[in-house]
């Protein structure tokens, strides 16, 4: 294994450099799991380098959760702890390692979610018990989502979160082999969705504005069925789609409708926050056109629950067959959503939590541009007056020279990210898959390196924070 090791690390031998390597060696699979890695004097001796050099590195294996330590019986890679989940979402889970600033995780800062004391006092004392076949969604709550929603839909249905909706869509519209263009980057588990189905991805490349209209041109000769995308707050970029790039995209469509007629299914997950105004597809194609608003950024990921609507021939096969599994959403959630969605307290409390994501985004954002960092993306996007592109929603996408490396370099300063591998939706992670990226009508070569960063948990030390990124990209 030493000569291996040796064989993996670059010219440049530092603590960082040798971690990554022995990063890539387990992560591909050339290293198992279990097995015992060299010393640290015979790594050491190998390599020419200093035995300080080699545990600062093991150190850094150790503090991401890709190794531990036994003492005299020496390091050992450890075993994968999230072997039962899908291959994005496990790789997007990654350790479970402490950190001293986790902005891995995609989740939004708790001290920023509403209180719930007043809303669960609306919920009755007693369960309710409505027929089996009773109306699924409450009156008052699809009022008002019908008054919020982008355009007029004509059904709307409760569903149990973001993802859950996705996968109920998907569910009517695919079949085996069929092709959905999806964006590159994209959400793990939605390209986990999309093997489960069987599905094969055309992945187009986004930019600040959201899908870009001449890659899915391109996209669209190959007939696809459907077309997943977020419409606000990215993940992982940050990105808005604008309504000037929705009406693009809808001339693409229209011009290629001769060739093919996909369904959209459209997830804005982070609506409440997003400090952009809501936009769907839907308000030019509402008949194909399925758009979900979830609240677990805005309100919790405990809450589990979302709103579907779109055309009534695909939400009744929807609701139909939800009756075939849970039924419906709870009318207990359904009361406690209506409440926070309509009290005055926990509207001024979501609208704080929207002003202080985005302030947090705009200081980080200037931070990383003073060190050279403008964004995932080239130009474009003024914020503040900075010129500076700001992410919207909690998550920053940061181009880095090598992502191991950076993940790797964080860890030992004790701050954790998430690879951007999971998130690119024309490579795989675990191999074999053949999925196509899309850029101008060409094929697109290997993924670029980044790094997501949740930008909504940095809530002070922005200066020291963007020094460690900027130093971890440049690694």
């Amino acid at each position: 294994m030493i000569d291996l090791i040796a064989g993996a690390v670059e010219e440049k031998k530092s603590p960082e450099a040798i971690a990554a390597a022995v990063s890539r060696l387990i992560r591909s699979g050339e290293i198992a799991s279990g097995e015992r890695l060299p010393t640290v004097r015979d790594l050491a001796a190998t390599l020419g380098v200093s035995p300080a050099t080699v545990s600062n590195a093991w150190q850094a294996l150790a503090s991401v959760g890709l190794i531990v330590s036994r003492g005299r019986a020496g390091s050992f890679v450890l075993q994968a702890g999230t072997t039962w989940m899908p291959a994005h979402f496990a790789e997007l889970a990654g350790s479970h390692v402490e950190a001293r600033l986790d902005l891995s995780a995609g989740t939004p800062d708790a001290l920023l979610l509403p209180d719930l004391g007043a809303a669960l006092a609306r919920v009755p004392s007693r369960a309710d018990t409505s027929s089996y076949l009773a109306g699924r969604v409450l009156p008052e709550l699809e009022s008002h989502l019908r008054a919020s929603w982008p355009y007029p839909p004509e059904s709307l249905t409760i569903v149990d979160g973001a993802l859950d909706a996705v996968s109920r869509s998907l569910d009517v519209v695919l079949r085996y082999g069929d092709r959905v263009v999806v964006e590159d980057p994209s959400f793990p588990p939605f390209l986990d969705l999309l093997d489960q189905f069987g599905a094969e991805r055309v992945a187009v490349p986004v930019d600040q504005h959201g899908m870009l209209p001449d890659a899915l041109a391109f996209a669209l000769r190959s007939n696809p069925a459907a077309i997943l995308l977020q419409t606000r707050a990215h993940n992982p970029t940050g990105a808005s789609m604008s309504e000037g790039r929705a009406r693009e995209l809808v001339r693409v469509l229209r011009a290629h409708s001769h060739l093919t007629d996909p369904v959209i299914v459209e997830d804005d997950h982070s609506g409440e926050i997003s400090t952009v105004r809501a936009t769907s597809l839907g308000s030019w194609l509402p008949h194909r056109t399925l758009h979900i608003r979830s609240y677990a950024k805005s309100h919790g990921p405990d809450l589990r629950i979302g709103a579907l609507a779109g055309p009534t021939n695909l939400i009744d096969q929807i609701v139909a067959r939800r009756m075939l599994g849970p039924g419906w959403t709870s009318r207990m959630l359904q009361i406690i959503l209506y409440e926070l969605l309509t009290a005055p307290s926990s509207v001024a409390q979501i609208a704080e939590a929207r002003a202080v994501y985005h302030s947090r985004q705009i200081a980080l954002a200037g931070a990383l541009a003073r060190r050279g960092f403008g964004g995932g993306f080239a130009g474009g996007g003024a914020a503040s007056g900075s010129g500076i592109w700001v992410p919207d929603g909690i998550n920053l996408w940061m181009p880095v020279a090598d992502e191991r490396a950076a993940i790797v370099t964080l860890a030992a300063s004790g701050l954790r990210v998430a690879a951007g591998a999971p998130f690119q939706a024309h490579a795989g992670v675990a191999g074999g898959d053949s999925a196509l990226r899309v850029a101008g009508g060409r094929a697109g070569s290997e993924h670029p390196q980044a790094i997501r960063v949740t930008a909504g948990l940095v809530r002070s030390n922005f200066d020291e924070v963007a020094e460690l990124l900027a130093a971890a990209a440049r690694a």
